[in-house]
């Protein structure tokens, strides 16, 4: 039965032809002249309806939100246009519980609006929606249009087109070509009821009931069944975020390598986290691909063992001490050096001027010990309050844990938060002024960001110089999915300072002790292909020794279904160049639900 706005629509149209003295014009039903949903979206991002004003947009209901700050529905009409530019479905903002039901065939007047989640600043998409609804139920129990199939063979290869310079980069005025580019191709379905098939998860469940799969299965894989990032121009188009509807009441908790197999669908969502999100009404079965956390292998009595660890704001009222204990003990096999990094004070984020991490370090080498590891010795420095980035008043640091059985450290007095470690020729040997030490510590590099931590370690009579780094974080960079593209990395322009001071200070060693061993290492926040790396690499000072490894197996953290490398041990010439070492990336976090922490640990083997 028609709403009384249609029949109002219809009475105005006949009067229209009646009055209509020389011409005679041919209406076809009320609907044929109303606005449609493939009118609204058009055929690029940004709707050519923006900030006006709609009325009686007919759809079929095919998704309900009724939670969250995004509450509202989306329609969709199930008689599509011939352009596979422009969706056929979109979401209607109602900010209350909507009075929907999925199969209601209703008409929605309201304003177009393009939200932008995460506000422009962020650089985000738009997703189209319609605000302020008027909302007519027509009928109810239809069936819901069929969802569109997203697979291997429909998302492009290429990712997305260069944006419009006229327009800072932005894609948004650019038309859609779904068949050449996969941002495109999914634009093409926003708000559209989609459907994938059978697909492996390429990141883990987290604490946000979400999870990643990839609906194709040899892009860039590894033998875990995740999809590896191995540039900028390679983005993975086959991932694709899953969320809940609601609707499913029990979430797969999925480790990389499972599968969902059977249907996952529900409309198409673009949200700040991750960009285009199925949002899903129906999910699969999940299928445990038997993911296991690995074990490296013991050093021998001759090799030096050396690795880092981002232990995530580790202090004393956390319950992972256990975990992150046998992870060192029995997954790293004790190294003789552990690089910590994210290190909390002794009162965690309490704000309140602590800034001494005594009680936190001796939590963890207590818990090894039980675990049957060693009795780790260990060197930091305090950073001054709130100075070093992370959380108000956790003041993470960098820490060196060492075997006092197997290494020895060599105290030099003199470091401490402020004062810049400086090297010295002793007898012909490289040496630090102060042991530890930090490096530049007031370069404006390391504004609101972890200075590196230096120190000197003695294993088998052989001096080893270690600088233990935290980088600043990627926070700030536009996501893959944004309009502009190229997305900007804002936040690179500090890593880059960050790496020219720390390569700088290792060539001020090697230029007083030209076969010095020196390993730069910890969280560098960058991937191993990066202009961050490459600086750190710069004149042949380092080298990153993940990159010994197949590309396949280069990542220490999952990020959006992008298993990539963010943690790195780089080596000087002394060490590459003696083909001696062995090269570890200990996936124990990075691709499980029941995460510890969010990175994979490191491990160098050599023999010095």
């Amino acid at each position: 039965m028609p709403s009384k706005s249609s029949a109002r629509l219809a009475a105005l149209t006949v009067a229209a032809v009646c009055s209509a003295a020389s011409t005679i014009v041919l209406t076809s039903p009320a609907h044929a002249d109303s606005v449609r949903v493939h009118d609204i979206q058009g055929s690029t991002r940004i709707s050519p309806y923006a900030g006006k004003t709609v009325t009686d947009v007919a759809g079929i209901v095919t998704g309900v939100r009724a939670y969250g700050s995004s509450r509202g529905f989306w329609i969709q009409d199930p008689s599509p246009d011939d352009n596979p530019a422009t969706s056929e479905g979109v979401f209607v903002f109602t900010s209350s519980a909507p009075k929907v039901a999925v199969g209601d065939s209703v008409t929605v007047s309201g304003t177009v609006s393009e939200y932008v989640p995460g506000g422009t600043s962020s650089g985000n998409q738009s997703l189209t929606e319609i605000t302020k609804p008027t909302v007519t139920v027509v009928s109810s129990g239809n069936a819901v249009p069929a969802a569109a199939g997203i697979g291997a063979k429909s998302v492009p290869a290429a990712y997305a087109p260069a944006g419009d310079t006229a327009a800072n980069g932005s894609v948004n005025g650019l038309t859609l070509q779904p068949a050449t580019y996969a941002l495109d191709y999914y634009e093409s379905l926003e708000g559209m009821n989609v459907q994938v098939s059978d697909t492996r998860v390429v990141g883990a469940t987290d604490p946000y009931t979400e999870l990643w799969v990839t609906v194709k299965p040899r892009e860039n894989a590894n033998r875990h069944g995740g999809t590896v990032y191995g540039s900028y121009t390679s983005q993975n188009t086959g991932r694709l975020q899953i969320q809940s509807l609601g609707a499913v009441a029990d979430f797969p908790v999925a480790n990389v390598g499972d599968t969902l197999t059977g249907t996952t669908a529900g409309p198409l969502d673009y949200n700040q986290f991750g960009g285009y999100t199925l949002v899903a009404s129906e999910i699969g079965t999940l299928k445990s691909g038997g993911l296991e956390r690995e074990t490296t292998r013991k050093q021998s009595r001759s090799e030096l063992a050396v690795a880092t660890y981002n232990v995530e704001n580790l202090d004393p009222s956390d319950s992972s001490f256990e975990e992150h204990a046998a992870a060192i003990v029995d997954n790293l096999q004790s190294p003789d050096i552990l690089s910590l990094e994210e290190i909390q004070d002794n009162n965690g984020a309490t704000n309140d001027g602590t800034v001494a991490a005594d009680q936190t370090v001796q939590k963890l080498i207590d818990a090894i010990t039980a675990a049957g590891g060693p009795t780790y010795d260990w060197r930091s420095i305090d950073p001054a309050n709130n100075t070093d980035g992370g959380e108000p008043g956790g003041n993470i640091r960098q820490v060196f844990l060492f075997n006092p059985e197997r290494v020895s450290f060599t105290d030099r007095a003199g470091g401490d938060a402020t004062t810049a470690v400086g090297v010295t020729k002793v007898n012909g040997k490289a040496q630090l002024t102060a042991s530890p030490g930090r490096v530049d510590p007031a370069n404006t590099a390391w504004a609101n960001s972890r200075k590196p931590l230096a120190g000197e370690f003695v294993f088998r009579g052989k001096t080893v110089f270690l600088i233990a780094n935290h980088f600043n974080s990627k926070g700030g960079d536009q996501g893959l999915t944004a309009q502009y593209q190229p997305p900007a990395r804002s936040s690179e322009t500090q890593r880059h300072a960050q790496a020219t001071a720390v390569n700088a200070f290792v060539k001020e060693i090697l230029a007083k002790q030209k076969n010095a061993d020196v390993i730069t290492l910890g969280d560098i926040n960058d991937f191993e292909f990066s202009d961050t790396t490459k600086i750190l690499e710069s004149d042949g000072a380092l080298w990153s020794a993940i990159k010994s490894l197949p590309k396949s197996e280069r990542y220490t953290y999952d990020y959006q279904g992008n298993s990539q490398v963010l943690d790195q041990i780089l080596v000087s010439p002394s060490i590459r160049n003696s083909c001696d070492f062995t090269y570890d990336s200990v996936h124990i976090n990075a691709e499980f639900n029941d995460q510890i922490s969010d990175h994979d640990p490191q491990v160098l083997r050599f023999r010095p």
